[in-house]
């Protein structure tokens, strides 16, 4: 039997973002931009952390980084696999969870996360051990959204139709320089932040938010939630609707993140 208290709340991740693959082609673009933001190079020993479908792994070894990538998600890396496979580069896949990593000490030149570590349920736990296995000098680096911006507005918008589980940090936390900083603390050195835009196509509000119910944990599992309550489950889908339309322009939804990166001490 687990000892973790949130052994639970992992295994609805688990199957919750087992859908998440064809939202990978809207996060190739931002893979491309945090593997080059960490300046991974040929020969690094890479460790993409909630890799998801591979595609920040998969962009790491095309460099000659020999890349090592973990999910909670069976499903995800079965197609980072695929991907990885049909790219013609080495990745080995493992399935684990970020607060429990399955690698020794001091063991890689550079640990990546796009925007998948942040969904840890203890934070200081996840940075402590993307860290433990980060080499002193090495480079950490992740995405996340940032609070303010549409993806963190619509993170909060769920969280107040399904609270998540008591004693778990914001999602949108890890968007918040502030409180990165914080996070990593006197371990780090050299703490760099820079913005950049993800693109989402659609041709309505009403078509992003019903690809995002059939893609998204959090979403999958809130309209799972709400399914015997039509009009809270309406009055949700108003709210991301009207949350979604300013940020909805020539057919792109655009969806600002953060990119963090520092040197481990």
């Amino acid at each position: 039997m687990s000892t973790d208290p949130y052994a639970g709340f992992k295994a609805a991740q688990r199957e919750g973002w087992a859908l998440f693959a064809p939202l990978e082609t809207l996060t190739t673009p931002p893979a491309g931009l945090l593997v080059e933001f960490a300046g991974v190079g040929a020969g690094e020993r890479v460790l993409d952390v909630a890799c998801g479908t591979g595609v920040v792994a998969v962009t790491a070894a095309r460099r000659g980084a020999e890349v090592r990538a973990l999910d909670l998600s069976p499903v995800l890396l079965e197609r980072g696999l695929h991907n990885a496979t049909l790219a013609g580069v080495p990745v080995d896949f493992t399935e684990g969870d970020v607060e429990a990593l399955p690698y020794p000490d001091a063991h890689f030149d550079v640990v990546l996360s796009q925007f998948g570590h942040m969904f840890a349920p203890r934070p200081e736990l996840a940075i402590s051990e993307m860290l433990r296995v980060l080499k002193p000098g090495g480079r950490i680096a992740f995405s996340t959204w940032p609070p303010e911006m549409f993806t963190g507005r619509m993170f909060q918008l769920i969280s107040q139709y399904l609270p998540p589980p008591p004693g778990i940090s914001a999602t949108t936390d890890w968007g918040d320089p502030a409180l990165v900083s914080e996070r990593l603390g006197s371990a780090v050195k050299e703490l760099t932040f820079l913005r950049e835009i993800m693109s989402s196509p659609a041709l309505s509000p009403a078509h992003y938010r019903t690809a995002f119910e059939r893609t998204a944990a959090p979403v999958i599992k809130l309209v799972e939630t709400l399914k015997d309550d039509a009009p809270r489950l309406a009055a949700f889908r108003a709210e991301l609707e009207a949350l979604i339309t300013p940020y909805l322009k020539h057919n792109v939804l655009r969806q600002d993140f953060l990119m963090s990166r520092a040197i481990k001490c």
